[in-house]
């Protein structure tokens, strides 16, 4: 089975900073992207940042300059500096599966690690 475990979230005060790593162990034949997500109480889960290929990263707008994410063989991380109120919420790590001609892509998520930042 695959497993993804997230951790290193807490609790921080505005202006600091957090690395959150998440842990991918079991099989999967062929990854097609791994990021980041959020959800804040009331709100929907949207993208923080996600990695298409080594090089290839993208940010949602109110995290750029802000957050990195990278990759360390089966370990995906995401650098979070400066951070605001706004940043709280549950973060949760995501890895999608290619998809085959007999199979259909699949979607990979951990557990979430809580990430809350005072005013």
């Amino acid at each position: 089975q695959v497993q993804l475990v997230e951790s290193g979230g807490g609790l921080v005060q505005t202006g600091d900073s957090l690395r959150l790593s998440c842990v991918v162990s079991g099989n999967i034949f062929s990854i097609d992207t791994m990021g980041w997500y959020r959800q804040a109480p009331g709100k929907q889960r949207e993208l923080v940042a996600g990695l298409t290929g080594p090089t290839n990263a993208n940010y949602d707008d109110s995290v750029r300059g802000r957050f990195d994410i990278s990759r360390d063989k089966n370990t995906l991380y995401l650098q979070m500096n400066n951070l605001k109120p706004e940043d709280t919420a549950v973060y949760y790590c995501t890895v999608r599966s290619r998809g085959s001609l007999f199979s259909s892509a699949k979607d990979y998520w951990g557990k979430g690690t809580l990430v809350t930042v005072s005013s």
